[in-house]
């Protein structure tokens, strides 16, 4: 199984979720630029941390065997409690397409009944 972690930074502290996460095996990711909603004049808090509406979201997808040691890494230098204010959270993937194969991946026969439509 396949799990698609997700970590919303404030800008500027994207590049440290991914050196964190590479760190901790992750292979890559995919940086998306995120406005939060709170007003810009408003100064916001959460849990005692300021929170600034100018996000980074990345999206990491990985195995289930590595998640949780990709996420703590990421969590111990950009999580809440840093000034990149990070939220992590991961959801399962079920399927997975239009990514090269791993060495352990194998072919699989086509499964037709050998007949051409």
């Amino acid at each position: 199984m396949n799990e698609l972690i997700v970590v919303i930074v404030n800008q500027g502290f994207e590049e440290e979720v991914m050196e964190s996460a590479r760190a901790a095996g992750a292979r890559g990711g995919t940086i998306f630029n995120a406005r939060g909603t709170a007003n810009a004049q408003d100064e916001v808090k959460f849990l005692g941390v300021t929170l600034h509406p100018d996000k980074e979201i990345v999206f990491i997808l990985t195995d289930s065997d590595s998640r949780n040691t990709i996420m703590t890494a990421i969590k111990e230098n950009t999580g809440l409690t840093t000034p990149g204010a990070g939220i992590i959270f991961s959801l399962p993937v079920d399927s997975v397409m239009g990514i090269g194969k791993t060495s352990n991946d194998e072919e699989k026969p086509d499964e037709t009944d050998g007949t051409n439509s």
